[in-house]
């Protein structure tokens, strides 16, 4: 990570915990929330970003926020790109981003590879917080609950990929049932549940909508272009993803986004601007193919392992140009990406495939969808047309729909915290 001054660490905190004399944690005054989650079993910038801002937005609505990472999956180290029983990389990763947050003390892991040892706080300094906890927070929701969890009295799932857990509920798939069985409360960032051009099944459970909180101050807006320069419109994202296919009422819906990037293979024929892809891809076929057509490929993998080469990268271009999961737009979920609220965040406009999100988000300037490519094209023109009050307008769409305070406002109440 970065070692200038992190921008959470010059936050107030008061009231924080303390360590007493006998290592034990002081209990304040502040309503103990847990957030459950993934950042070090997937060590890459954006779920490192996607975990911060939660941990930065709950903090910041009055909580005293933890974040515990409980899984039997054994680490995955990047460095040796391999799954390890060694969980230094993972225990460190994890240690430098809520240092970064102005929350060093504040974190947790389990240790599945060693007999459940802890590292950060300890088994007992977690049992502590879990018996003081007002509300757990399991997000992704790939985190199965234990015992000690069930304790807390508000159970949050948060989904941030939905489709495949609702059809598999439908379908009668026993653990995925049992998963969210354990929560009191579900959230989903498949925000067109429920409506009429939504095909995804969701009548066991209640779901309410949600999207990624994102705090602006950590993405700032950029300048990039000098006179004479192309745009260059960017995305990041893996090519191929396999095994998360499934079948529903008749039909087949796939995960992987390459499936749709390739319908959009002649893009860079037909337009004057710079579209790149940083890719996590090892199909040289693939690269060879995307970059006959005119596409620029850069490593995704690389720029991922440190989050702020990540939020540069965002931050260093243009505007964004990307698709979404077959999953989401044939099933109109209404699902809109973590990572495209970041670019919007920063002041980039974003052109994504439609999921039905602009029943929920207002599109047209700084936030375009599409479903062909003459609509990717025509919103290719109009940010040339008028770069700045796109710019601007996407600035403006992150402030009135992602800011911590308007996401996760709603969340709390309506889980009656």
């Amino acid at each position: 990570m970065n070692t200038k001054p992190s921008i959470g660490s010059s936050l107030p905190r008061e009231n924080e915990n303390d360590d007493d004399e006998t290592g034990c944690m002081i209990q304040t005054s502040k309503p103990v929330l847990i957030i459950l989650g993934m950042m070090g079993r997937t060590p890459f910038a954006g779920v490192a970003w996607q975990v911060l801002h939660y941990v930065e937005g709950f903090r910041r609505l009055g909580f005293e926020v933890y974040y515990i990472e409980d899984t039997g999956d054994w680490p995955y180290d990047p460095e040796q790109n391999t799954i390890t029983e060694d969980c230094r990389y993972t225990t460190n990763y994890i240690a430098r981003h809520m240092a970064w947050c102005g929350l060093p003390e504040h974190w947790a892991y389990r240790a599945a590879s060693q007999n459940n040892r802890y590292y950060g706080l300890t088994a007992d300094q977690v049992a502590g917080k879990l018996t003081q906890a007002v509300a757990l927070v399991n997000l992704t929701g790939a985190t199965v609950l234990r015992e000690e969890h069930l304790q807390v009295p508000v159970r949050v799932f948060l989904e941030t990929d939905p489709v495949l857990p609702q059809i598999e509920v439908a379908q009668g798939r026993q653990f995925t049932i049992d998963l969210l069985n354990a929560h009191t409360h579900h959230f989903s960032y498949g925000e067109n549940f429920g409506a009429p051009d939504c095909k995804v099944p969701v009548g066991r459970f209640k779901y309410f909508p949600t999207r990624q909180p994102i705090v602006l101050e950590w993405w700032p807006i950029t300048p990039t272009k000098r006179p004479g320069m192309k745009r260059r419109f960017t995305t990041v994202a893996s090519w191929k993803q396999t095994g998360k296919d499934i079948e529903w009422d008749g039909e087949r819906y796939f995960w992987s986004k390459h499936l749709e990037f390739l319908k959009f293979i002649e893009l860079p024929c037909r337009t004057g601007e710079v579209l790149e892809l940083a890719l996590a891809c090892g199909d040289d076929g693939a690269i060879r193919s995307l970059t006959s057509h005119g596409w620029q490929i850069v490593d995704a993998l690389s720029l991922s392992h440190d989050s702020f080469t990540y939020r540069d990268y965002i931050l260093q271009s243009d505007a964004e140009f990307t698709v979404a999961k077959d999953q989401n737009i044939r099933l109109r979920s209404g699902w809109f990406s973590d990572r495209s609220a970041c670019y919007l965040a920063a002041g980039k406009p974003v052109i994504t495939q439609d999921t039905a999100f602009g029943k929920i988000l207002p599109t047209g300037k700084g936030l375009f969808r599409f479903r062909t490519i003459d609509e990717v094209l025509d919103a290719i023109e109009a940010i040339q047309v008028d770069y700045d009050g796109n710019s601007r307008a996407a600035r403006e769409i992150a402030a009135e729909f992602f800011a911590p305070e308007k996401v996760l406002r709603p969340l709390i109440q309506r889980a009656g915290l």
